[in-house]
């Protein structure tokens, strides 16, 4: 079967993204996830971006964490919309912008074809971010899977 999303990912590429994931959780109690969603469903047609990625983190029980701490990439590919969502825990230290200027750069690198690069990238920025504002405590698990949810 020929699926879109390997027209932007190979295998490699998502196990260099998941290790990355894995490496910047090393630094912070934050939860990082990645979903790639090909294309919207049929009963999803009329949501926007930001619909999607809010019904993926409920469905990967992100909103779960002990701290709400999880933070989602969300990538739409056949529209090439890219959102970033954080739960409330994150939400009351690090407001909108900044997630804002870590998707446009993201984008800059999705837009020169580089779609490993950038996650990796962001997965990095994101990690940073969270590590300042939630260093990793003592008795910390790794509450999320770091594997990339591929639909």
């Amino acid at each position: 079967m020929d699926r879109l999303i390997y027209n932007f990912f190979s295998d490699d590429d998502f196990l260099r993204i998941s290790n990355k994931i894995k490496e910047m959780e090393k630094n912070t109690s934050g939860e990082i996830r990645i979903a790639v969603k090909e294309k919207k469903s049929f009963l999803d047609q009329r949501k926007n971006i930001r619909a999607l990625a809010e019904k993926e983190f409920y469905k990967l029980n992100m909103h779960d964490t002990r701290d709400k701490t999880g933070i989602l990439l969300y990538l739409l590919l056949n529209e090439r919309q890219f959102y970033i969502l954080a739960d409330k825990g994150i939400h009351e230290k690090v407001g909108d912008e900044t997630w804002h200027k870590v998707r446009d750069e993201i984008q800059l690198h999705f837009h020169d074809g580089k779609f490993s690069q950038g996650l990796i990238w962001g997965i990095e920025k994101v990690g940073k971010i969270l590590a300042e504002h939630f260093p990793i405590k003592s008795g910390d698990t790794n509450e999320l899977s770091n594997k990339i949810v591929i639909e």
